[in-house]
């Protein structure tokens, strides 16, 4: 995993568009976005879920920005979109204008990493630069969607897609500047930032605009509002074995299927499926690395068992890979299921960062799977995922990123690692509090490997560390082995994050699992309320009540 991101030193110029005089205009805008800001109060007929409506700009309040990370920064969005015209618009409207200005922003920065791609030939920065140019192609998907689905006023179903699609835009954009170095940053930062600027925004607006949904709302299953892109007939493949699906595409080493190998079976597949396809794998190590890109829409892969079906690649940053594109089964593709495969990463530990399986997949399913590597096995990257019934092994920061992630009746195994190292099992990624993301691990065992446990007193292991500010884990009704260390949690460097961050315990067992040694930091939890632990179950954090039903999945919705 690469180095952790702070706060940004310096606010990026900006340049507005349709102003005759730069100077004099930009001092107009913000002028008169902040008197009309600061003379009115949000009205509060006109937030909420409904798209009627109808005031202009002059009853938003500077709360229009007041849970940004940088109210001032926000407020000069703002006033951008003042300067386009948009003065006599109610505040839905006024952030579907700033998403499409933010959409045209993203353009650019495509145009310009291009443009930059041609200019230099060191191999490290032009793999840099080709994440951030896949990221950003998703991130204007993402934003797109978000003003499609404000189109039509805001219901809780479109508050919460909008939240988690604009939470993984902004997760694209931080990846995309983590990966660069220090050439890359000389000529790629100042515009990323601009865009991690924008999307930390768009969040604090889509939190003044509408009225999220309250609590009690959040942990109930939805009625009458039917999963907008899964069907009954998922159940049903999730209840049967493999031999028993009928398949679409078969794939098998030895010649008897379709293909020979998964990439060729996904590249196979339909684009933008609207109902499931399914690629049955069948039993044996397939050596390959595996893409399912984001026109791969409802794709199942399932093979004959979590130690039969194996898919295994090594590439490492030690030998010149990013972090982000050396998963051995990479996705993107929204509603995906993985079922009854190993996925695996044979780079080893002194390669460092190798990653198993990354996901950045909304409404994903991974059950029944191995995922088996050293350092960042599982990189949860971003959008709403399920783990269920899954075994997880590695050393260092072994299941990351800034997902909404449920992994439930899972076994997660801190394994041996080099000598002088500490295992810890997350590194979440939250980088804004208006962020719907974070880690939730329940009624999973945490327990040391063969390997570990006979040296486990020479290799400390914690449940976690903050890789980014806002950083949120809970560990929910568990078991926790005596691997863990006593304190529970680890510092990231020094006291960074430790008074913004979000670590949580509660009702777990075993010999690991008692919090009177933990830390003492302003950010840890015991948790002892059942309404508090309800944040981070399937209802609470990825919202299983909406499409978890229709996948056949095994899941548990509260505690």
């Amino acid at each position: 995993m690469t180095s952790a991101y702070h706060p940004l030193l310096n606010p990026t110029n900006r340049t507005i568009t349709n102003c005759k005089t730069f100077y004099f205009v930009i001092a107009i805008c913000v002028v008169t976005a902040l008197v009309i800001f600061s003379t009115n109060r949000l009205n509060p007929h006109l937030i909420g879920y409904s798209s009627s409506s109808h005031s202009d700009l002059s009853s938003l309040s500077p709360n229009i920005c007041h849970q940004s990370h940088d109210p001032q920064e926000c407020l000069a969005f703002v006033s951008e979109v003042v300067c386009d015209g948009v003065a006599q618009q109610n505040g839905p409207i006024l952030l579907k204008k700033f998403l499409k200005k933010y959409v045209h922003r993203m353009n650019h920065a495509i145009l310009e990493t291009q443009k930059i791609m041609n200019q230099i030939n060191d191999q490290n920065e032009q793999g840099a630069l080709e994440d951030c140019l896949d990221l950003l192609d998703l991130s204007v998907d993402r934003v797109t969607d978000s003003m499609m689905a404000l189109g039509g006023g805001t219901t809780r179903i479109s508050y919460l897609n909008v939240q988690t699609w604009l939470s993984g835009a902004l997760t694209n954009h931080v990846t995309c500047f983590d990966g660069l170095n220090i050439s890359g940053r000389k000529l790629m930062g100042e515009v990323v930032q601009d865009l991690i600027s924008r999307a930390r925004a768009s969040l604090a607006m889509l939190a003044a605009v509408h009225t999220a949904p309250n609590e009690e709302e959040m942990m109930q299953p939805l009625k009458g509002e039917a999963p907008s892109w899964l069907t009954l007939r998922d159940r049903k493949l999730l209840e049967k074995s493999a031999e028993d699906i009928k398949a679409d595409a078969v794939v098998a080493r030895d010649g008897t299927g379709d293909y020979k190998t998964i990439a060729e079976a996904v590249a196979a597949a339909p684009d933008k499926s609207k109902k499931r396809y399914v690629i049955y794998v069948k039993k044996g190590t397939y050596v390959e690395n595996v893409e399912v890109t984001k026109k791969k829409k409802n794709l199942m892969i399932v093979g004959d068992g979590m130690d039969l079906t194996v898919v295994s690649g090594s590439l490492n940053v030690v030998d010149g890979s990013t972090t982000f594109k050396s998963a051995t089964l990479a996705a993107v593709g929204d509603g995906l299921i993985l079922q009854d495969i190993c996925i695996q990463n044979t780079a080893g530990p002194e390669k460092h960062q190798a990653v198993a399986l990354r996901v950045g997949a909304d409404q994903s399913v991974i059950n029944r799977c191995r995922i088996d590597a050293y350092q960042d096995t599982l990189y949860s990257h971003s959008l709403r995922q399920f783990y269920r019934d899954c075994n997880v092994t590695g050393t260092i920061d072994f299941i990351f990123g800034n997902a909404a992630v449920v992994l439930q009746n899972c076994t997660l195994v801190p394994r041996l690692p080099m000598k002088d190292q500490k295992n810890m099992v997350t590194a979440q990624g939250r980088i804004d509090p208006n962020q719907n993301t974070g880690t939730s691990i329940q009624n999973c065992e945490i327990i040391a490997s063969q390997d570990l446990e006979p040296v486990k007193s020479s290799f400390p292991t914690y449940l976690g560390r903050p890789w980014k500010e806002y950083a949120r884990v809970a560990v929910l009704e568990s078991y926790i082995g005596d691997e863990i260390d006593p304190a529970g949690w680890s510092v990231w460097s020094g006291d960074f994050a430790l008074k913004t961050l979000y670590f949580g315990e509660y009702m777990n067992r075993g010999p690991g699992a008692g919090t009177s040694k933990r830390v003492n930091w302003t950010g840890f939890h015991v948790i002892t309320e059942p309404s508090e632990a309800m944040k981070f179950t399937v209802a609470g954090l990825i919202q299983g009540g909406e499409w978890l039903p229709s996948t056949g999945v095994a899941y548990t919705e509260g505690l």
